[in-house]
């Protein structure tokens, strides 16, 4: 079933292949191969039937580490459709943090491209808890078989999907660790249903469409969607450092009609269409998320699509989305001109379905939901949510679960987003930035978010970003800004500039610290995200 009735994800798949058989669901451009929704379900199917001959089957935990491919789609909708759980964890995070990863999710089994074996091996991943390997790639490793003989002695005829419940274990996706050790938030059927429903409803998308995901998470969304994924020729690690020209040939080959994108890739993309005065006309929508997107880059990417078309930033995290959207005309139009005076970056209104709610600020868990959790409109507090996009537990985590999770008497929970931010009198949320990115001084606490905007108006700031010095309760606020490439403001004068900018707003009169910092460090995921706790090392580290 689907829509209200959704029981499986990978549902989507063969409905889709009823409904437009012919039509391209993958295309890789840079290995010169399609296959529609036909194709896909029934290398999906016969994939499904390897698996089961294999042991992988209902319930089992399966490590995947193969990058966007034909193989990826198919393996990711044949597992589904089996009931195995794909445990989905970003090679970007680093060595010790894969095998802490695949330690605590206990995969039994593991298929992987050569490259993720060898380092299976070599740093004994999940060593204890795998019993079956799959190989995608010609080389055999002791112990498994590939994913072609897999594919040749299976079975050529449809694949009864497994009846999964809307509450069972669909997969466990990590986080990034941006603020703190990644961990395996849980998704049930449900969950990616809802998940599938939304961005299908907030963004009106249909199938036949063309979509080109530059982030490999969403571009397993497009198939469940109708559309047909552009995959593009691209480092996914990188994508603040994509070949603009690449993407945009991409796009126009193709007709693409959306485009997913970090505000990083954004961000490049948009400046060399500025300079090169090249338009998108076929685009009708770009969704960008993984961090604010700054106004200017707004402004920037516009200018290349039509007058229809829009550049929307969903809110959400890996453990919730979509929970907001915004459009770049409300934004353009409305709310940066009063993110520049430091209210917060606005983030829209809640989707259908998902309730928002501002409560007071604490670092304590909240067991039980009550009323008077909650803060008045227009006061900064932590934003909790709830829904059926929202995912339930992470994965064996249960010190993690008891601070993010709030059992809601009436039915359900709500979820701790671990973000600040606050309600306006329209019912739109502005994001004041992480709780844990707080700079608690004596005078009272400073938010990033607003407090960066200020400084991020002066033409030659890239990004700044708010760190404290010093213990909790008696933090010295410092401000530690990345120029822009090429600007040629001396650097006394740009300081003094910022001071001057600081002490024209009440909540930033109080910084007189301005460091500069060659390139911040930023998640790998998106390229977006910044490290502000490495940066607070760094800051206390400098000459006072």
């Amino acid at each position: 079933m689907i829509a209200g009735g959704c029981t499986n994800i990978a549902a989507h798949l063969p409905a889709m292949a009823r409904l437009q058989p012919e039509t391209a669901a993958i295309i890789f451009p840079e290995q010169n191969r399609t296959l529609t929704f036909r194709e896909l379900d029934r290398l999906s199917d016969r994939i499904a039937h390897g698996l089961v001959a294999r042991g992988v089957g209902r319930g089992v935990r399966t490590a995947l580490m193969v990058p966007p491919s034909p193989e990826l789609f198919a393996l990711t909708f044949a597992l589904f459709k089996v009931g195995a759980v794909p445990v989905l964890i970003d090679p970007g995070l680093g060595v010790k943090n894969l095998k802490n990863c695949l330690a605590e999710a206990a995969p039994s089994a593991f298929i992987g491209i050569p490259k993720a074996q060898v380092a299976r091996l070599l740093f004994r991943w999940a060593r204890e808890s795998l019993s079956t390997v799959i190989t995608v790639g010609p080389r055999l490793f002791w112990g498994g078989t590939t994913l072609a003989r897999l594919i040749d002695g299976a079975a050529e005829q449809p694949f009864a999907m497994t009846d999964t419940g809307p509450e069972e274990t669909a997969a466990i996706l990590f986080t990034s660790g941006s603020t703190g050790p990644p961990k395996g938030a849980v998704y049930s059927h449900g969950t990616f249903c809802a998940q599938v429903a939304a961005l299908r409803q907030v963004y009106d998308i249909r199938p036949g469409e063309v979509d080109l995901p530059t982030f490999p998470l969403f571009a397993l969304f497009a198939p469940a969607l109708g559309m047909t994924a552009v995959i593009p020729q691209m480092d996914f690690t990188r994508p603040g450092s994509v070949d603009p020209q690449q993407i945009i040939d991409t796009i126009t080959t193709y007709n693409a009609t959306t485009m997913f994108g970090s505000p990083a890739l954004i961000n490049r993309v948009g400046r060399y269409g500025a300079e090169q005065g090249i338009t998108l006309p076929g685009l009708k929508r770009v969704i960008s998320a993984g961090a604010p997107v700054p106004a200017a880059v707004l402004e920037r990417f516009s200018r290349m699509l039509p007058p229809e078309a829009e550049i929307f930033t969903p809110y959400g995290a890996t453990e919730a989305l979509p929970v907001c959207s915004i459009g770049s005309r409300e934004i353009l139009g409305e709310t940066a001109a009063q993110t520049d005076r430091g209210q917060g970056v606005c983030i829209g209104r809640p989707v259908d379905g998902v309730r928002v709610e501002i409560i007071a600020i604490t670092d304590e868990p909240i067991p039980r939901w009550r009323d008077d959790l909650t803060v008045a409109d227009g006061t900064v507090g932590e934003i909790v949510v709830q829904g059926e996009q929202v995912t339930r537990s992470y994965f064996q985590r249960p010190e993690a679960d008891r601070l993010a999770k709030i059992t809601d008497p009436a039915g359900g929970f709500f979820h701790r987003m671990g973000d600040l931010g606050w309600r306006d009198d329209r019912g739109r949320l502005w994001f004041c930035g992480r709780k844990s990115h707080r700079v608690e001084t004596v005078t009272g606490p400073l938010f990033t978010i607003p407090v960066e905007a200020v400084f991020n108006t002066h033409p030659a700031v890239f990004r700044s970003a708010l760190v404290g010095v010093g213990p909790t309760g008696n933090q010295r606020p410092v401000l530690c800004i990345e120029t822009e490439q090429g600007s040629t403001v001396p650097r006394e004068t740009l300081q003094r500039e910022l001071l001057e900018l600081a002490a024209a707003h009440p909540h930033t009169a109080g910084i007189d610290t301005i460091l500069f910092h060659p390139a911040f460090p930023v998640d790998i995921r998106h390229n977006a995200k910044i490290f502000r706790e490495k940066l607070a090392v760094w800051a206390a580290g400098q000459p006072a």
